[in-house]
């Protein structure tokens, strides 16, 4: 059933066992697990069913510390969220990014991998994917050509990914709108969050938008899953009974801010060409590869969790930073100039003498970022159009992010040269060890995630092993702003695993 809140008399009071506050990604994969049950849900959605610039402009706000994308047009604020335009990459953490590692500060979930792995397996289904099965071994038999670099496979190993195509929007919206139990609010825009008068149990939240109406929203339990930056503004926004925010009393909501780091940082060059489709993909593929260190090895040599892809070196040398492409505020005119750099460097290495540099790579960087307090959002004196504060985000990175950059770079480099396949040539930024500097147009991947982090202790997370909120009883976080730490992959495939994971307690609890 869909409902548009613009349309509702003022001051209606909304009623149901459920409220799940966003319909991106998390909020619409349980929605979905939710219908046929004998509960009714209440599934709110800031926006409409298409871009509207006066409600995108609510994700509107100011960025400090290492440069960062315009945050406006790092979402989509419309039903089916982001899933609008992501490139569909989904591969599951590593059993390491779950571990405490010693020399990763403020490292270690308090779930492990195996207790993801049946619900990695049901997003699937959600995600449209292939069979949950990510081993290299199976998917060379299924797919041609997918031979590997000779690599020492104690050092280096090949992490395969699946690529999903499933928009959300278009994809469930039927679904939604015609479930019985699932009630679909549009341009229902969440602005604040009551309690009881000891703040253990939330009683309703206040909705508003532009056509200047307002409305109360009551259940038993309340799930926010509106992005990791959103959910932490709203929880520091809700202060009218706690001073500090809700959920945070330890001055934990908003810090540790996780972004992958994504990089041109060296160049492969191969002694002869190496046929392979392995290593290389493109939209609607089913699967590919991308070159990853052991567990061992980054145990032995103390660095995060990366991954490195190879992209033509003809192409990428043409190619402009994303940083500084993607750099409107609005979100479908930064994916044009996006669009456009792309083919622009598709022409431009049309013109190379491709059979002098066939051989060449620019290797890519996806790393992890090291949990970090000071990386974090808070919220500012200023004001959205509903009257919410607008965010502020610093984005920080530490010495422990680029060296492990630069070793993963050298141990690549190490066994290219054992195999005898190539030399590894790094780019000038990552030559000092001496230099913890970072150049202006490092580019990130639009991932946001850990400013809810998960911890069943309270004065080092937001939330428990269960996704709930510390001290308040039916109160939750859906999404990757739950992770401890930030893997390699990005971050879509286990936010749909830990928001079906969330969605099963929250039923064990009806």
């Amino acid at each position: 059933m869909h409902i548009d809140a613009r349309n509702l008399e003022n001051n209606s009071v909304i009623q149901g066992d459920i409220c799940i506050i966003g319909a991106g990604t998390a909020g619409i994969s349980m929605a979905l697990d939710w219908i046929d049950t004998p509960y009714k849900v209440i599934l709110l959605e800031g926006g409409g069913f298409e871009y509207d610039d006066q409600v995108q402009n609510l994700y509107d706000g100011e960025t400090t510390g290492q440069r960062y994308y315009p945050l406006k047009s790092t979402r989509l604020h419309y039903f089916g969220g982001t899933t609008g335009h992501w490139a569909g990459m989904c591969s599951p953490f590593d059993p390491i990014d779950f571990i405490k590692r010693d020399w990763v500060p403020n490292s270690g979930w308090p779930i492990s991998r195996k207790d993801l792995d049946p619900f990695y397996a049901r997003a699937h289904e959600k995600l449209q994917l292939g069979p949950y099965n990510y081993e290299f071994t199976y998917w060379k038999k299924e797919l041609p050509n997918l031979i590997p670099f000779s690599l020492d496979e104690k050092v280096i190993w090949n992490k395969m990914w699946q690529y999903s195509v499933a928009r959300f929007g278009k994809l469930y919206g039927d679904t939604i709108t015609k479930a019985k139990n699932i009630h679909l609010y549009t341009y229902a825009n969440v602005v604040d969050i009551i309690t009881n008068g000891t703040i253990t149990d939330i009683k309703e939240v206040v909705v508003k938008n532009h056509a200047g109406k307002t409305h109360k929203v009551r259940a038993k339990h309340f799930i926010l899953a509106c992005g990791a930056i959103q959910n932490a503004r709203l929880l520091l926004a809700s202060n009218s009974q706690a001073a500090q925010g809700l959920g945070n009393d330890n001055d934990i909501v908003g810090r540790y801010f996780m972004e992958h780091i994504e990089h041109a940082s060296a160049e492969l060059w191969l002694s002869k060409p190496f046929p392979t489709k392995l290593y290389s993909w493109s939209y609607g593929a089913r699967a590919s590869a991308e070159l990853a260190i052991t567990e061992k090895v980054q145990t032995e040599n103390r660095i995060l969790n990366g991954t490195v892809s190879l992209y033509p070196l003809a192409f990428s040398r043409n190619l402009d930073s994303e940083m500084d492409v993607w750099n409107n505020e609005d979100p479908r005119k930064s994916a044009e100039n996006f669009r456009e750099s792309i083919s622009e460097a598709r022409e431009a290495a049309k013109k190379v003498n491709e059979g002098s540099i066939s051989r060449a790579f620019q290797l890519h960087t996806r790393i992890e970022q090291a949990p970090n307090p000071n990386s974090r959002v808070t919220i500012g004196a200023e004001k959205d159009d509903l009257g919410v504060p607008k965010t502020r985000l610093n984005w920080e990175l530490t010495r422990l992010d680029k060296r492990s950059i630069r070793k993963i770079y050298q141990l690549l480099g190490q066994q290219m040269g054992i195999s005898g396949l190539g030399r590894v040539r790094l780019r000038e930024f990552l030559r000092d060890e001496n230099d913890n500097s970072w150049p202006e147009d490092l580019n990130a991947g639009w991932h946001h995630m850990g400013t809810t982090r998960m911890s069943d202790n309270p004065k080092r997370g937001v939330v428990t092993s269960n996704c709930q909120v510390h001290g308040i009883s039916n109160l939750y976080v859906a999404g990757s702003g739950c992770y401890a730490t930030s893997g390699a992959p990005n971050p879509t495939l286990t936010l749909v695993a830990l928001s079906l994971r969330l969605s099963d307690y929250v039923k064990d609890k009806m």
